[in-house]
């Protein structure tokens, strides 16, 4: 599995793929740290966490197009299918490369923390639970987006796909809120993402429940993309 991190890893960074995903990152988190927080004269971070859960739901999709798809493509998927390691380590290994370079952008954030702190007590009750439930549904998006990687054989597709997901996810709220009968209307808002994001975490209050719900949607994906290999293996 860490072979498989480590190849991972060094194909984003020896292609703009990586760079492109940081730079742009970095730039309107800066840009959101800057117009929210400093050009505000404000220790919170919330307006700054609060756009980079669109930001980033619109990015994840640059790292994870090609997971699988490139390898369909390219027909060195069976390669991997034949190799002497479990499937399981295949598609963890892919996902814990785009994982981390999620968690080192997504880190940035902690550093303007202690910016803040400097000028102001600042809120690190606040801070830890915006970073942790973005780092949570970050972590659920790129495990649907890499299971949407492992249907197609077109980095295009996959992309498109992934962006639609992304779209859906911000705006499943406002259509659930179109939906009158008050039982579908409260299942629909249980598995919100941005419900359980904006739940508790934002606030400073950790929420177990939410934590479990993020998490098994992330092992259902994973498992959702083992399964695809698992057909194709014996196919």
């Amino acid at each position: 599995m860490l072979a498989i991190v480590k190849k991972e890893l060094s194909s984003y960074f020896h292609s703009l793929i990586g760079y492109v995903y940081l730079a742009v990152f970095f730039g309107f988190s800066g840009f959101y740290f800057f117009a929210t927080s400093l050009y505000s004269n404000t220790t919170s971070l919330n307006y700054m966490y609060n756009g980079l859960f669109v930001i980033i739901c619109f990015l994840i999709p640059i790292l994870t197009m090609k997971l699988f798809s490139v390898e369909r493509k390219q027909k060195t998927d069976q390669a991997l299918l034949t190799a002497p390691v479990s499937l399981f380590s295949i598609v963890m290994g892919k996902y814990l490369s785009v994982l981390l370079i999620y968690l080192f952008s997504i880190s940035i954030t902690l550093l303007y923390g202690i910016i803040i702190s400097f000028f102001a007590p600042a809120e690190w009750a606040v801070i830890l639970g915006n970073f942790v439930a973005l780092f949570l549904i970050g972590a659920a998006i790129i495990a649907i987006d890499m299971f949407i990687s492992s249907t197609t054989e077109s980095q295009s597709i996959a992309a498109v796909a992934s962006f639609a997901v992304s779209f859906l996810v911000i705006m499943f709220d406002a259509m659930t809120s179109l939906v009158s009968v008050d039982f579908i209307s409260k299942i629909l808002k249980g598995i919100s993402l941005t419900q359980h994001y904006y739940n508790t975490f934002t606030v400073g209050i950790f929420n177990i429940a939410d934590i479990i719900f993020f998490l098994s949607i992330c092992t259902l994906f994973v498992f959702f993309t083992i399964r695809v290999f698992e057909k194709r293996r014996w196919s």
